[in-house]
């Protein structure tokens, strides 16, 4: 129901912005964009943080209990397809497209292959290839084969893997390992996330593939990058240009005073923290990225050796991984003081663990070429081989996967 609201509500909403737009009354634009966004806020701000601002209210004001607290199941893929719809009011306002049918629109607002965990897919992206109609003659089937086994791989055999072998029983119980264990669990939660959710993202564009539609890519190997910039041009790339263009941008961006783009800079990575859950470690996680951004951008980095460069990147971001992943803030500071505690003898880490990090983390540094060489070379072989070697692939996945699997990091969101 959730979903046919935002549909419904945000694609009329966009009718009558483009029908302002068209008699010039600029004021019907603005007001009607403002109601479909703050629609979709509101929807977005009741299922997903009512619960977290209640309790910090009640909290701050001393109330104890008198604001009731409603146990609300946060609805699948709210936080992507509230997203999606804002954008598409937002482009409408701004001009940049044209408004769809509502079958149309459905479709983009509801598409499956990316509706839980994105990627998050703009309107002008998705429009033209809805209103063309794909052939299914004409299927990229040896690059969708690949990205979905890839995807299968990262998250069955890496994350799964990693989650089991040290993740999961570093941060559950972090004074009972040694300092190194521990470290090196922070290291395997910064492998197992990427692998998680760049491995969603990989078998969701492949699947649509399969059904004649391109996603923008979402993940550019980001442990390569040399600042944190770079890092968030490469990491969940649909969500940091969306909070780029729909709110860093808007706030003032790069205008005006120093001051004011650092300003501009949190308040962007605050929210962005805060759009991943309602708890106070997203807000961390986005504020040390925020803060560290700005420091990042008053000092002449480009001067520091490019090895150190990335060490100082691939640490600060590992270090936010922390709050991300700990169940609390309390959880956050027993994980921070067990690598700086004493060493103690270490139960998990092994050579065959390091390699497994060292290789996961030097696979970033291959360049994107020896993936299309790849697939162009997989694509000019006939669909039969194609399909023989997809199922050898499943095989091989299946043999090296645990058994279980958790579910993907980013349904959660």
């Amino acid at each position: 129901m959730l979903l046919l609201w935002a549909i419904g509500s945000n694609w009329l909403a966009g009718n009558k912005i483009d029908n302002c737009r068209r008699l010039g009354a600029r004021d019907g634009v603005r007001a009607w964009a403002n109601v479909a966004i703050a629609s979709d806020l509101a929807l977005l701000g009741v299922f997903k943080y009512y619960d977290f601002f209640a309790v910090e209210l009640s909290n701050l004001l001393g109330l104890g209990n008198s604001i009731p607290i409603f146990q609300l199941t946060l609805p699948v893929g709210i936080s992507f397809f509230t997203f999606q719809a804002m954008s598409y009011v937002i482009d409408l306002r701004r001009g940049v497209i044209q408004p769809m049918r509502l079958l149309d629109f459905a479709v983009y607002l509801s598409f499956f292959p990316q509706l839980v965990a994105g990627p998050i897919v703009r309107a002008s992206e998705m429009a033209p290839q809805i209103a063309k109609r794909p052939d299914p003659r004409h299927v990229a089937s040896a690059e969708a084969f690949h990205l979905i086994l890839r995807g299968l791989f990262k998250k069955v055999v890496i994350s799964s893997w990693l989650a089991s072998n040290i993740v999961d029983g570093v941060f559950a119980d972090p004074q009972g390992h040694s300092s190194l264990d521990v470290l090196f669990g922070v290291y395997g939660y910064a492998i197992q996330i990427y692998a998680d959710f760049s491995g969603y993202t990989d078998i969701a564009i492949g699947v649509a593939l399969l059904l004649g539609f391109r996603f923008p890519i979402n993940f550019d190997r980001p442990y390569s990058a040399l600042s944190l910039r770079e890092f968030w041009r490469r990491w969940h790339i649909t969500l940091s240009s969306w909070l780029r263009d729909y709110l860093y941008i808007p706030l003032g961006g790069n205008r005006g005073q120093t001051a004011d783009m650092y300003r501009n800079l949190l308040i962007t990575m605050l929210l962005g923290g805060l759009w991943h859950g309602s708890t106070w470690n997203f807000v961390v996680w986005g504020a040390i990225h925020g803060v560290a951004l700005i420091i990042e951008r008053s000092l002449p980095i480009e001067r520091i050796h490019p090895a150190l460069r990335w060490a100082l990147t691939f640490h600060v971001v590992c270090f936010a991984w922390i709050f991300f992943r700990a169940s609390s803030f309390s959880a956050a500071s027993e994980v921070l003081m067990a690598i700086t505690g004493s060493s103690g003898d270490t139960k998990i880490l092994n050579a065959g663990l390091i390699l497994v990090l060292l290789s996961a983390i030097g696979v970033q540094f291959v360049t994107k070429s020896t993936s299309a060489r790849m697939d162009y070379w997989m694509s000019r072989r006939p669909i039969l081989i194609q399909g023989i070697a997809f199922g050898v692939g499943l095989v091989v996945i299946d043999t090296l996967g645990p058994d279980g699997i958790a579910p993907f990091i980013y349904f959660q969101f």
